[in-house]
């Protein structure tokens, strides 16, 4: 297959279409996280389909002080993964071909949500980045867009978005990819030195811990309700290593699904020690939240929820994210 690059929109509504379309937007320096999201689609789009890439920087959502200049720009690397992932053409416009009247007065507003985590550290972000992504939906035309779970936020956002708003796309999300040592893909991991990526390793470490710590509050409820004896129970309990919750095995039974109270220690436990770390980690936050507005969920929380870290290690911004699941539905995704 032979990925065509094209600059313009034109050159892109002049292409024919038999099948569906589907769309994965990036700011380019792609990596292996991108080729996923690009698999993806294929698959999605299938033979008769179409695949395309978006490669576009856009300032509306890099604030003051942020790497807009720094921010890799590698078009020609960024076209070998898209070809080799199945894309059958790259859209890497100018920014005065999406902006050209300059920047745009009429923008998307994040609302409340986009105010919120990353919101509030980056004011003005999601409302950029919702009017690029609007923008080039309308530009390309999709029938299906895919992005990944890591910006679980953004994710979010996108999501409301074309629910509120009407847009006649299906969005697709796709699981975050990791490096072997659980460190999630991000164009920013080239940012790090040897010394830094090993803090960095923190961020997954503690979602890590918070998923693990899930998953034995889970499995400590599941036993508990199997074994109808109260000594036999405590037993039971002690047998999987929480000899605390053997202590009172009847109120481990009755208690609500899950504890993000715990799950939330969990994590933070990992992400104090990582300050110690030479260079230290400097958190921004850790939080357990609703997806569906990214507020922190109460203790008796039923339902889908994401476990979210944002710090700082250098001069580099990271972020990851877990999904969780409370209640009857058991553990971590």
């Amino acid at each position: 297959m032979t990925t065509t690059l094209l600059r313009t929109a034109a050159e892109l509504h002049a292409r024919t279409r038999a099948g569906r379309r589907a769309v994965v937007m990036t700011m380019g320096a792609l990596h292996e996280g991108h080729a996923t999201l690009v698999r993806t689609a294929r698959e999605i789009a299938g033979p008769d389909g179409e695949v395309v890439v978006t490669v576009f920087v856009n300032p509306l959502q890099f604030g003051a002080g942020e790497d807009l200049d720094r921010y890799p720009r590698t078009l020609d690397a960024d076209l070998k993964i898209a070809e080799e992932a199945g894309a059958d053409a790259v859209f890497a416009p100018s920014v005065d071909e999406v902006y050209p009247g300059g920047e745009p007065q009429v923008r998307i507003s994040a609302g409340p949500m986009g105010e919120r985590l990353e919101g509030a550290t980056r004011p003005g972000h999601f409302d950029g980045m919702l009017t690029v992504v609007a923008k080039l939906l309308h530009l390309t035309r999709p029938d299906v867009a895919c992005f990944g779970q890591k910006d679980a936020q953004q994710l979010a956002l996108i999501r409301r978005m074309v629910r509120d708003l009407n847009f006649g796309v299906e969005i697709v999300a796709v699981p975050t990819v990791r490096e072997a040592d659980g460190l999630a893909l991000s164009s920013r991991n080239r940012y790090l030195s040897a010394r830094e990526r090993r803090t960095a390793l923190a961020l997954s470490a503690a979602l890590f811990a918070g998923r693990d710590r899930h998953a034995a509050q889970e499995a400590l409820r599941a036993r508990a309700r199997e074994v109808p004896a109260t000594q036999a129970r405590a037993e039971a309990l002690s047998a999987i290593g929480e000899s605390r919750a053997a202590a009172d095995a009847h109120a481990v039974a009755k208690a609500a699904p899950g504890n993000p109270a715990a799950v939330r220690v969990a994590a933070r436990q990992v992400l104090d020690e990582a300050v110690r770390l030479d260079p230290p980690l400097v958190l921004d936050y850790l939080a357990l939240v609703d997806p569906s507005d990214f507020t922190e969920i109460a203790d008796d929380f039923t339902g889908e929820a994401v476990l979210a870290v944002a710090a700082r290690v250098g001069t580099t911004r990271l972020i990851d994210n877990l999904p969780l699941t409370f209640g009857t539905l058991g553990a971590a995704s």
